[in-house]
């Protein structure tokens, strides 16, 4: 299988004004607006029906370890950012089942 390259915004803005038949700009300007739309409400939720959805989580303060040194340290608690892949997007991409592999039956 050939390893393609993802799309850069212009290439993505492209397909999109030629499948919709509008003016390319036209394309780069809702990409910008839904971006935009997606940061100011991903502090609740952000969903792209069909893709997945934005969400804020609260990571709990956890020990870790210095790669260099192996010291144990101290990773404080934060907020990030997560993107939550609908079961459409990895039904369309993975085929029905997720990809996930079958386990065999044990014989007796």
């Amino acid at each position: 299988m050939a390893k393609s390259k993802s799309l850069s915004k212009s290439a993505t803005a492209s397909a999109l004004a030629e499948k919709v038949d509008i003016p390319k700009k036209q394309a780069v300007l809702f990409l910008e607006e839904l971006a935009d739309l997606a940061y100011k409400e991903a502090k609740n939720s952000f969903t792209l029906p069909g893709l997945g959805k934005l969400v804020l989580v609260h990571r709990k303060a956890r020990m870790g370890r210095n790669p260099a040194t192996g010291e144990a340290i101290k990773i404080p608690a934060k907020k990030v950012v997560k993107f939550r892949v609908a079961k459409a997007c990895k039904d369309a991409i993975l085929g029905p089942g997720g990809g996930k592999k079958k386990k065999k039956a044990k014989k007796r």
